[in-house]
């Protein structure tokens, strides 16, 4: 079957018109006329009968067995014109439009924490990353994607491998880069043991790792696994969220540091182990809200360490449950909200019916995004600009900031 590629589908796929319907094609791009047979409505291997201008070679060795990167086929300004249009698009959906600032892309090598998977096999472990849909798993000891800090780990990763999964299971295998070394996280293994205890606490030392835990219990605390947010270190618990690359989240905090302006008082929402309350309280007081305690604490930790910052003040609470209302809102001359995919909308509403000048909305799900834009915009704001920061290099992750205001 030979079929002309209309667009890029959300998760990267591109998509062509059948004479059944839509088919799904892997690494392609729009324009582009190509060959193959579809199997459940997608072909995964197609031959490329006409190529587009925006392909390029990938660069990475693993990229067709890999399933960590979808889009290295595409060169990199096609890339972040698409991620900008799936913005517009979302937005349109939802009869809006604004302003798009150009897109802000991460390096290559950059980023500083990822999820492994670790088999044992017959001579010892693989760990990588799985394919695409796929219990195939691909090692990746060429990866561009990784910080180097990061790719030096995977044969100490395989030891961890070898040492605690079972021969039918698989572990995951959080890395984190922190200032005190590497964090490793690791779940889905055998139960912890005096034997197994002995044996990750020696490889903890051996490899330098700056902390390890186990199905969620602390194995070795060597050096503190801390992260920078401003003036203040921050040591998260482990597994906590993380921006995926340091140039990310420095885009980001950009973003959200000249959307608040110069205002006095902050509402940090979903604030997180403090990646923007902490850099924010050097300008204004703010008041950090979260679901997670842990996370809480350890911001509250950093910030009274700190020193030289205004107050930060801490709160526990479920923000899809019990979101802030108006009269909470009141005191506050900027929010910023950065809430998981499945957005915020219950705190939209009440956003919307607040007096609140200025919202830096962060978003890592366009979708969601634009429709809880549409609840502010009812209740009065404007949308004044978006940055989308692109730090899941080639794949078809989108993040975002925008200014609202009244």
């Amino acid at each position: 079957m030979i079929l002309t590629i209309d667009r890029l589908g959300h998760l990267g796929d591109a998509i062509a018109q059948g004479p059944e319907g839509p088919v799904y094609v892997a690494q392609a791009l729009p324009g582009e006329v190509v060959e193959g047979e579809p199997v459940a409505g997608r072909i995964a291997a197609p031959r490329i009968v006409t190529p587009s201008p925006d392909r390029v070679r990938a660069p990475c060795p693993h990229y067709r067995a890999c399933g960590g990167c979808s889009l290295q086929h595409a060169s990199d300004g096609f890339v972040e014109g698409w991620k900008a249009d799936v913005v517009r698009s979302a937005l349109a959906g939802q009869g809006l439009e604004a302003p798009m600032r150009p897109v802000v892309t991460s390096p290559a090598r950059s980023r500083r924490r990822a999820t492994l998977a670790g088999r044992r096999t017959k001579k010892g472990a693989l760990v990588g990353f799985h394919g695409r849909a796929s219990g195939v798993l691909t090692e990746i000891e060429h990866c561009l994607l990784l910080h180097p800090d990061l790719m030096a780990m995977l044969p100490l990763l395989r030891e961890v491998t070898v040492a605690g999964a079972s021969r039918q299971g698989e572990l995951a295998l959080m890395v984190t880069l922190t200032t005190g070394g590497v964090d490793l996280a690791v779940t889905g293994g055998k139960p912890l043991d005096a034997a197994l205890f002995a044996a990750l606490a020696g490889l903890a030392e051996r490899g330098d790792l700056a902390r390890l835990s186990w199905n969620g219990e602390p194995v070795a605390t060597r050096r503190p696994p801390a992260q920078r947010f401003g003036a203040a270190e921050v040591v998260p618990a482990s597994g906590a969220f993380l921006q995926a690359t340091a140039e990310g989240e420095a885009a980001l905090l950009a973003a959200v540091t000249e959307a608040v302006g110069g205002v006095r008082s902050i509402a940090d929402l979903f604030a997180g182990s403090g990646t923007f309350a902490l850099p924010l309280a050097s300008q204004a007081e703010v008041h950090a809200v979260e679901g997670e305690a842990a996370a809480l604490a350890a911001l509250d930790t950093g910030w009274r360490r700190a020193g030289g910052l205004h107050k930060v003040s801490t709160e526990a609470r479920d923000l899809f449950r019990r979101p802030l209302l108006p009269d909470e809102l009141r005191r506050f001359g900027a929010v910023v909200i950065d809430p998981p995919r499945a957005g915020a909308e219950a705190q939209a509403v009440e956003l919307a019916r607040s007096a609140v000048p200025v919202i830096a909305a962060v978003s890592c799900n366009p979708v969601t995004f634009a429709r809880d834009a549409r609840l502010l915009v009812a209740g009065g704001y404007r949308i004044d600009w978006v940055q989308v920061v692109d730090q899941f290099r080639w794949s078809p992750h989108v993040e975002l900031v925008a200014r609202f205001s009244r």
